[in-house]
């Protein structure tokens, strides 16, 4: 049998729509041989190969509250609208544990994508041990002007949406001829240029080529789709995505719509779930 793919966009507070397929994937046993995480994506990735039912949901609406969280205050004391020491040492460690010896019984490899800041480039992690790799989701999740920039092992790290926001090319080029795509955006989706592009570049004035990642991005992201779709035609990958327009921002808190949008995912793979199979086990 071929190995399978998994391929798990970002979007921010978009992604309980991700966690809502996954955990449909959990209770149903669906297992894959790759999981490639953007940002978000990253994330619930990660409780996916744990096998941690409904706890990205639990991770994304439970502290919603809190302003250790998400919050402009976090943003004006730490550079970061979501307060990064919470979400990936408080949260795992101490108020939704993380079950690490699940993920690393899980025979799936697990990818982060990041981007580089100094090259402008996707930066792909194998991560196997989340206690001591989590700081590579945190830089997969570090949004362009929401965020800073992280510093690990010689490399300078945002969100690897910015450069690599689809990354099915890279499991194809991998070896993963059949890849399940979940996207946060319904299929008339494109992306547009960047609108504040002239604060991009006094903010990141230093990282030229992470500038015109930037600017770039739409072209790089529509390109994607545009594979991702020709691969569905031609039986290679089988896409998961909201059946409307997602009227919900990265950094949404309404919990109606985050609930709603969490439905979504979970009834959409519910409904998709014998041509998951079929996909999957077509030679």
């Amino acid at each position: 049998m071929e190995k399978i793919g998994l391929i798990l966009e970002g979007g921010g507070m978009r992604g309980i729509y991700t966690a809502g397929v996954l955990d449909f994937f959990i209770e149903k046993d669906i297992e894959v041989d790759l999981v490639v995480g953007v940002s978000a994506g990253s994330c619930n990735g990660a409780s996916y190969l744990s096998k941690q039912y409904k706890r990205a949901y639990h991770v994304n609406i439970d502290y919603l509250n809190d302003k250790n969280y998400l919050s402009f205050r976090n943003f004006i004391k730490t550079g970061s609208i979501f307060g990064m020491d919470f979400l990936f040492n408080k949260i795992p460690n101490e108020l939704n544990i993380y079950d690490h010896d699940t993920f690393k019984k899980s025979k799936a490899k697990f990818i982060a994508v990041a981007t580089n800041c100094e090259t402008g480039k996707a930066e792909y992690f194998e991560l196997k041990d989340l206690e001591k790799e989590i700081i590579y989701l945190q830089a997969s999740s570090s949004i362009p002007m929401f965020a800073n920039i992280v510093e690990v092992d010689g490399y300078k790290l945002l969100d690897g949406g910015v450069a690599d926001s689809i990354p099915i090319e890279y499991a194809i080029n991998n070896g993963y001829k059949k890849n399940i795509v979940i996207l946060t955006r319904d299929k008339t989706y494109r992306k547009s240029n960047i609108k504040f592009i002239h604060a991009v570049k006094r903010k990141y004035r230093r990282y030229p080529k992470l500038i015109q990642a930037i600017e770039n991005r739409y072209i790089n992201y529509n390109k994607s789709l545009d594979l991702v779709n020709k691969l569905v035609q031609s039986g290679d990958a089988f896409v998961i995505r909201p059946k409307n327009p997602v009227q919900i921002s990265q950094i949404e808190k309404n919990v109606i719509k985050l609930n709603n949008l969490y439905e979504y995912g979970y009834n959409d793979a519910k409904e998709a779930y014998d041509k998951i199979l079929e996909f999957m086990n077509k030679n």
